[in-house]
């Protein structure tokens, strides 16, 4: 198992394997076992152990309540009520996989960077950006829960409730969770100017770092044109072209590909290997979204920190879906498209749709896909030629990381 160290602290995966499918809600475990399908390996989870990054995590926790205090100071004059608004980021930004800051320094050590607090640094502004992504998304879904504990705009309507103020509290909550989103992304901007790096080098990251900014934006309005547009009158490939192009511009390329770039191009990475990099990222972060919309239906919410069956809740046309709807009866179609956006799915609901999944065969090329991506990120990994070798191998563990994962 590779270990990498760096500056005193010890960066370590330890992949261990549990028992199948206990990345599964409880509930659904025994009828997809029934039908054959165990789903892929699960694996501990690097963040939440004891020794796997523990150092690493901490390195970012402290570099994002840094900026958080300078946050603070800054809005002091405004008057405590200002707390809120930092407080909910806090708890946002409190927990997480941290994988942002971990793709951007990885390839920023792998391309041969050696300002390594500094690139904690701007992995932690990353850290806020997907915040404010966070945050902003749980409105437009209408998300009640992020992370196990209440989404930002539902925390501020209920202390509004609890105050027992005027006007409307769901109206407040929302206002305060467009702030609260604006102000990472304020945080986010200025922790990245000033990480540390050299001028050079933070001039070089910042060309991604914008580009990875207006490409999310678009993307979650894709997103949301698409889930509001439908997919009637489509053919599947349409259907999944479509899901796929979100999946990147909402997902991968910010989740992944642009935070190893960020840290390579300070780095200075040759043009080949960018190349290779951005490949590789890109297929990883695809891998990894592709999983998160299996989590989506199949999760224990327990550990994904969300309700079961939320994105059939919300709404969302994801390639899951997509392969499903291809291959469902008549009977079957008209069940999940009643199923698309309606708030109060039941348990029952929920299980069946699992079902569906399952027996179209739309979970095995589902898994066939993610296995795909993972395999072209490592043969673009492999394909690089002036990644250092401890570099490489941290990369290559990262891809069963993020693809393999019950959160």
């Amino acid at each position: 198992m590779p270990v990498a160290r760096r500056d005193g602290w010890c960066v370590r995966w330890r992949l261990s394997a549990l028992p199948d499918v206990t990345h599964l809600a409880s509930n659904a475990r025994e009828c997809i076992q029934a039908l054959g399908w165990n789903g892929p390996p699960a694996l501990e989870d690097p963040l939440n152990s004891s020794l796997p990054l523990a150092d690493f995590r901490h390195e970012v926790q402290q570099a994002i309540d840094s900026a958080l205090s300078e946050q603070r100071a800054l809005v002091t004059p405004v008057g405590p009520e200002s707390d809120q608004l930092l407080d909910a980021i806090a708890q946002l930004l409190s927990g997480g996989k941290r994988f942002r800051a971990l793709f951007c320094y990885q390839a920023y050590k792998a391309a041969g960077g050696t300002h390594d607090h500094a690139a904690v640094r701007v992995g932690a502004a990353l850290e806020f950006f997907q915040g404010a992504a966070l945050i902003h998304d749980d409105v437009m879904d209408d998300s009640a829960v992020r992370r196990g504990a209440p989404a930002a705009h539902v925390a501020f309507a209920q202390a509004h409730r609890e105050a027992g103020w005027e006007r409307s509290p769901e109206r407040f909550g929302l206002s305060g969770a467009v702030l609260a989103g604006d102000l990472c992304l304020v945080a986010s901007e200025q922790l990245f100017l000033d990480s540390g790096l050299p001028l050079e080098e933070l001039n070089r990251a910042r060309i991604e770092f914008n580009t990875m900014r207006s490409q999310l934006m678009a993307g979650q309005w894709l997103e949301f044109v698409i889930s509001n547009r439908g997919w009637k009158n489509i053919s599947t490939a349409e259907r999944i072209e479509q899901a796929r192009k979100v999946v990147q511009f909402k997902s991968a390329k910010y989740s992944i590909e642009q935070p190893a770039l960020i840290g390579a191009d300070a780095a200075g990475i040759n043009p080949t290997d960018r190349e290779l990099l951005s490949r590789y990222g890109l297929a990883v972060g695809e891998a990894f979204q592709l999983r998160d919309d299996v989590l989506g239906v199949f999760g224990n919410p327990e550990t994904t920190g969300k309700p079961a069956g939320d994105d059939l809740r919300e709404g969302k046309r994801t390639v899951l879906l997509a392969l499903a709807l291809d291959a469902a009866s008549p009977e079957e179609t008209d069940f999940l498209a009643s199923l698309i956006g309606e708030e109060n799915l039941t348990s029952e609901q929920v299980e069946r749709a699992r079902e569906i999944f399952i027996t179209t065969g739309a979970m095995e090329r589902h898994e066939t896909m993610i296995r795909a991506g993972a395999q072209t990120a490592h043969e673009a990994l492999a394909a690089t030629t002036e990644l250092t070798t401890e570099g490489k191998a941290e990369l290559a563990e990262l891809i069963h990381v993020a693809t393999e994962r019950n959160t």
